[in-house]
């Protein structure tokens, strides 16, 4: 397939509120810097924005902790993107912060207008599409109502559009919307998950809530991107369709459910196209079966 022929909106399509968006996204993590630390040439991740828009990319989750010592996410959204299109959606997060040494903090609740106004003032913007609010591992048992009631009272003076949670357990889901509506859930997510967050996926399905994964391709290399190694059922499944082992765990996210939406990030031109044409991949029941057991 050549990248002429490959859409964003050969994944479908899901709505975040009144937002509709393809289902493949592009996430913003991986445009500051290299894996071995450098910084990345920042015409070449501006112009990889503009591709994926041009590929119908219209949903981008960043974050103002996503920056380098010489590099922002946001600025380089901003500088690629704006004047932003009315079909673009814009997903950030806040709660974790991040010093200049690069040192990270967790916001208390009196912070987190202060971390929306900065992500509204790197992008440029007047209001946020879509905050999620992020926790520590650390809150796995603890409530959320207190941080996510400053964003739901942010929501209502305009300066959010809508609110998700990430990194959260299925309480967190039920406790945060008995205060306010949540669009998505955005959890470390892929092959070989574990059955809660399978569980959470199906639950957000029945609400008509995206699941929304990260570290779908990297699995247990989380930051550090893909592993070397990589189990022989996916090396088989990706094979018979003829893709990668990367764009294969794509596809199966993707196919868990309508509902699941894929934020792969990259600065390589050619991985984006990669990531997009995965969209396009559909999986029989019998092989999301075999994935999920590897």
């Amino acid at each position: 397939m050549t990248s002429d022929k490959i859409d964003a909106a050969d994944a479908g399509t899901w709505r975040l509120g009144d937002l509709t968006v393809n289902r493949m996204g592009f996430g913003a993590m991986r445009l500051t810097h290299l894996a071995d630390g450098s910084p990345s040439d920042r015409e070449r991740v501006t112009g990889v924005l503009r591709r994926a828009v041009g590929l119908g990319v219209n949903h981008i989750d960043t974050a103002a902790f996503y920056f380098s010592p010489t590099r922002s996410a946001n600025e380089l959204i901003n500088r690629a993107l704006a004047p932003y299109g009315d079909e673009l959606v814009i997903t950030t997060k806040v709660g974790p912060g991040r010093d200049p040494a690069g040192n990270w903090w967790w916001a208390e609740p009196g912070q987190l207008r202060g971390q929306v106004e900065e992500n509204l003032r790197q992008l440029g913007r007047d209001h946020l599409d879509v905050v999620n609010l992020r926790l520590p591992p650390s809150a796995a048992r603890k409530p959320l109502a207190e941080h996510f009631g400053v964003l739901a009272d942010l929501r209502t003076a305009g300066l959010i559009r809508h609110l998700g949670i990430s990194n959260v357990a299925a309480h967190h889901l039920t406790e945060a919307r008995a205060i306010a509506p949540v669009v998505c859930v955005q959890n470390a997510y892929g092959i070989g998950a574990p059955a809660e967050e399978n569980a959470l996926l199906n639950a957000c399905g029945e609400q008509g809530i995206a699941f929304v994964p990260f570290f779908a391709i990297a699995g247990a290399g989380r930051e550090a991107g893909v592993v070397a190694s990589e189990d022989e059922r996916v090396r088989r499944v990706a094979g018979a369709h003829g893709v990668s082992p990367a764009q294969l765990r794509l596809a199966w996210t993707l196919n868990r459910g309508p509902h699941v939406l894929a934020i792969p990030g990259t600065g390589n031109p050619e991985h984006l196209v990669e990531n997009i044409a995965a969209g396009a991949v559909r999986l029989s029941a019998a092989e999301i079966a075999l994935l999920e057991a590897a």
